[in-house]
């Protein structure tokens, strides 16, 4: 049993993928070669299944055998194919379990369990490993959640898509002391765009840190990684990485792994 959380970056992007992930970057991860954002927990457990997840676990030598949960932040197509979902769960003995917003709506799936989270509430998955949904600032239709997972008393969240903190979230998160924070960074090191409704900028993610810890939602030792780039809004990785070396963010990329 793995007393630790061991996560891979799978996708770090926005809808607006780089050309580079279909030529010379088709069989290989490139910091500035973002596929569609996802992540894979324990090597069990996948947070979004969109159009290019199965190249990315190809990529990263992963075996979909051993995939055993996905979780679904929203129902756009880069974060949920059915195929994908279809083509994880082909084959397995006991079903594949995905887990969405309470009021989703989907068709049945072959080989599937759907389970359908209530707000808040916290369910046990695996060994000493928990999950709750919390309510994400996006568009509504797409039906959005963000998740924090728990083990051992470690928490980590995941917030992509959604912009600012509602207080649905609030009163959910307060006092959390999150471990690790990966959260949408969609728009580049500027305001006044309109995906701002629903989508972080740099200068947004340098407004909320200051209420996120005087609210114990995290706290100085807190990682805050940023995925969901867009490649047309923001400079290439390592120049991002360069912006935010003060503000103590940490920019994704595909293919880089952490743990906690």
């Amino acid at each position: 049993m793995n007393n630790n959380f061991e996560f891979t970056f799978l996708g770090t992007s926005a809808a607006d993928f780089s050309l580079l992930r279909t030529t010379n970057c088709h069989d290989r991860f490139d910091k500035n070669a973002r596929r569609a954002s996802c992540i894979l927990l324990n090597d069990s457990f996948l947070i979004d299944c969109g159009m290019h997840v199965l190249d990315s676990l190809r990529i990263a030598k992963k075996d979909i055998s051993k995939i055993s949960d996905v979780f679904i932040t929203h129902f756009h197509a880069d974060h949920f194919i059915q195929n994908h979902v279809e083509a994880i769960a082909e084959g397995k003995t006991t079903p594949l379990r995905l887990w969405c917003r309470e009021d989703a709506q989907l068709p049945e799936i072959k080989n599937v369990e759907v389970i359908k989270m209530n707000e808040g509430e916290s369910y046990h998955l695996a060994h000493a490993i928990n999950v709750k949904a919390v309510y994400a600032n996006h568009e509504e239709s797409s039906f959005p959640q963000h998740y924090i997972f728990e083990l051992n008393g470690k928490k980590v969240m995941y917030a992509t898509d959604g912009a600012w903190i509602s207080n649905r979230a609030f009163l959910c998160l307060r006092k959390a002391k999150l471990d690790v924070l990966v959260i949408d960074a969609t728009c580049g090191d500027y305001m006044n765009d309109y995906r701002l409704a629903e989508h972080n900028s740099l200068p947004m993610l340098r407004m909320m840190m200051p209420f996120l810890k005087a609210a114990e939602i995290i706290h100085n030792e807190t990682k805050i990684y940023l995925t969901h780039l867009a490649p047309s809004l923001h400079k290439p990785h390592d120049e991002t990485q360069a912006l935010v070396k003060d503000d103590g963010f940490i920019v994704a990329y595909d293919g880089m792994t952490f743990s906690v």
